[in-house]
């Protein structure tokens, strides 16, 4: 299988930071506001530390950027993407819904991705052509979208209401909400995990970076979702973005006027 010892290491670096995560979790840490608004803790940063020192031993000449400040210039056309807790406000509230996210850039073009996500004991993962794979409950399952096809019987899941006034379009929220059998936020990585393993049909992010939605993009899209920004491109550049199915694309795009 392509990547397979990528993906192999990443697995392992993702459940060796995650117990260092959870042990943050249980002796306490300290947190700080990043010039962004958005919170930083010790956890991020020794998180980013376990992932950045692994990947280099393992792929010395790949290149690195990740969320807490990791850089390097590859030497390879390879480089990862590192979001070490995403989710820093779930993580400092001491719930279960962050994750890490990994994703493996060649040539400019996700072709690993890996979500974990500790507290739950899920980690969900794909590589190019090669399908989405979750293992959860002591077992390994492939993953593939819902197929639902009326967007009255769908589940949406619409990140960050509480900035909704300061984004794109506010006045087409409410009223695109109300057509679902549903709407959930569960902060991000999960609600996409979702839309990937046929929980929900729609995820929409308002906006987000890189290390948010590299990993998270592959794996929907092996899992057969489509994926874009709001323009309609598939970039994870863009700034935001539209995890849904195949059914639900047009909605998706009805919604952001493409």
């Amino acid at each position: 299988m392509p990547f397979e010892r990528e993906l192999r290491v990443a697995r392992d670096l993702a459940w060796r930071a995650g117990e260092v995560a959870l042990r943050f979790q249980r002796e306490g840490f300290e947190a700080e506001d990043k010039p962004d608004a958005s919170p930083v803790t010790e956890a991020d940063r020794e998180c980013e530390r376990v992932f950045v020192e692994g990947l280099a031993a393992a792929f010395p000449d790949d290149g690195l950027l990740g969320e807490e400040g990791a850089r390097k210039e590859s030497l390879s056309g390879r480089r990862w993407i590192i979001d070490p807790i995403d989710g820093t406000r779930d993580f400092m509230r001491l719930n279960r819904l962050w994750s890490s996210l990994i994703a493996l850039e060649v040539d400019g073009e996700v072709k690993a991705g890996l979500a974990t996500f500790p507290a739950l004991e899920f980690q969900y993962w794909a590589s190019a052509g090669q399908g989405a794979w979750r293992y959860g409950d002591a077992a390994v399952t492939r993953m593939s979208c819902s197929r639902v096809d009326d967007v009255s019987r769908a589940v949406l899941c619409y990140n960050q209401f509480n900035h909704v006034l300061d984004r794109p379009h506010p006045e087409r929220v409410l009223p695109f909400a109300a057509r679902f059998w549903a709407v959930r936020c569960l902060g991000g990585a999960l609600d996409a995990m979702f839309v990937a393993s046929g929980s929900a049909e729609m995820w929409i992010e308002p906006s987000a970076k890189p290390w948010d939605l590299a990993a998270l993009s592959l794996i929907a899209k092996e899992a057969g979702c489509r994926y874009f920004d709001y323009t309609g491109v598939d970039t994870i550049y863009g700034g935001n973005a539209v995890i849904c199915t195949p059914a639900m694309e047009p909605a998706a795009r009805e919604f952001l006027g493409i």
